[in-house]
């Protein structure tokens, strides 16, 4: 079963990543019904598989938003696929910015347990820099879609997206280690 979950998980990452790719040819060549139900199988799977609630319930929400867009078989709500992961992931960064460790401070403290007040504030600041990041995010690809730019949503969201996201982790990474000489 661990097994499985693993490949359940990797292939969701790839798929999540390849998606304006696999979108943007498969309604071309397999048809819309196609790719929403390879997408909702992949969630559903995850969904069942997943021990986390949260993660179980997310991946629940997006198996049905996907049976939802098979049943209603247009193309066009497929493309909001990218805007529907940046609001989750908007909804998560955003969320935890009102409980007791944000997102990142949770990643620091995997490496760092006893992180000092002055790195729970800046792990604060790079959340809401994320949060930030997914507003601009969801704010392009909306454009794009309601302007019709197929091609250039297809490049956004399946190249540009992915290399300013590696340009916000670098940046941080090198801000942090280069100009604030700390570790976490």
């Amino acid at each position: 079963m661990p097994r499985l979950q693993f490949f359940i998980n990797l292939t969701l990452v790839l798929v999540t990543f390849l998606y304006p790719f696999i979108w943007y040819f498969g309604q071309i060549y397999f048809g819309v019904t196609a790719v929403t139900i390879l997408m909702a199988c992949i969630w559903l799977l995850r969904a069942l598989l997943s021990k986390q609630k949260l993660q179980k319930i997310m991946s629940f929400v997006l198996a049905f938003i996907f049976m939802l867009l098979c049943w209603m078989n247009s193309a066009k709500f497929m493309y909001w696929y990218p805007v529907m992961v940046s609001i989750l992931l908007l909804l998560i960064f955003g969320a935890s910015l009102f409980s007791k460790q944000s997102v990142i401070e949770r990643l620091a403290r995997l490496q760092h347990p006893d992180l000092p007040e002055s790195g729970v504030r800046y792990t604060r600041c790079v959340t809401q820099i994320w949060c930030g990041f997914f507003i601009v995010n969801i704010l392009i690809i909306s454009a794009l879609i309601l302007g019709a730019y197929w091609r250039a949503w297809a490049i956004y969201t399946g190249v540009i997206s992915y290399m300013l996201m590696g340009m916000l982790l670098s940046g941080e990474f090198l801000y942090r280690r280069l100009i604030l000489k700390i570790s976490i």
